[in-house]
């Protein structure tokens, strides 16, 4: 429990204070299970329970009409979504640790989940909006995050990698470009998704 609450807390100060959360997330020792335990799993439930209940509780307006999904349509989708999200954290911090040879460093599988877990930290807390379905609120606080998920992941590589400041931003680069592709392959596969698996239904 202390260990969560410790990580929760770095979490909390990474959003205030990134540089000195970063160096405290890097002094610690953990392992990849203990970072997706205690950070992945329980942060990524706030975006899937949040729409849950905004896009069945609250709903969107279209026109001059209230839109909502079943519950028991938008479950599985929010099922999903959550593990899609621990899912990429996993993939990523295995690309991470793959790309790692070429920048000639020794990267742990557990520096590699640590970096990517708390770099989506924004994302994760981000999910609170999904209480209140709006699109012009969805759009820019994605844009904010996106843009600080950024920062978060060019000042925490070079002290969780241990790398030097040129090395450190090649391999950022990396990261993101590799970052953008799976978002685009995410919208393919929510599409295909919705055609041959669960698929939203409404009621107004």
């Amino acid at each position: 429990m202390n260990d969560t609450m410790k990580s929760l807390t770095h979490s909390l100060l990474l959003l205030a204070s990134p540089r000195t959360a970063w160096a405290m997330i890097a002094a610690r020792e953990t392992t990849s299970v203990r970072v997706l335990l205690q950070h992945t799993m329980p942060l990524a439930l706030i975006p899937a329970v949040c729409w849950y209940f905004g896009v069945t509780q609250q709903g969107w307006q279209v026109g001059d009409q209230i839109m909502r999904l079943t519950p028991e349509s938008a479950l599985p989708m929010c099922v999903m979504f959550y593990f899609a999200c621990v899912s990429g954290v996993l993939f990523m911090a295995y690309m991470v640790r793959w790309m790692s040879t070429t920048y000639a460093t020794e990267v742990t599988f557990a520096q590699a989940t640590t970096l990517i877990s708390y770099t989506a930290t924004p994302f994760f807390a981000a999910g609170l909006i999904g209480l209140f379905p709006l699109l012009w609120l969805d759009i820019t606080v994605g844009i904010v995050v996106a843009c600080f998920s950024i920062y978060l992941l060019f000042t925490g590589i070079s002290p969780v990698m241990r790398l030097d400041a040129q090395h450190s931003f090649l391999y950022s680069s990396a990261v993101l470009a590799l970052t953008l592709i799976l978002f685009v392959a995410l919208l393919t596969a929510t599409v295909l998704v919705w055609d041959f698996g669960p698929h939203p239904e409404y009621t107004y």
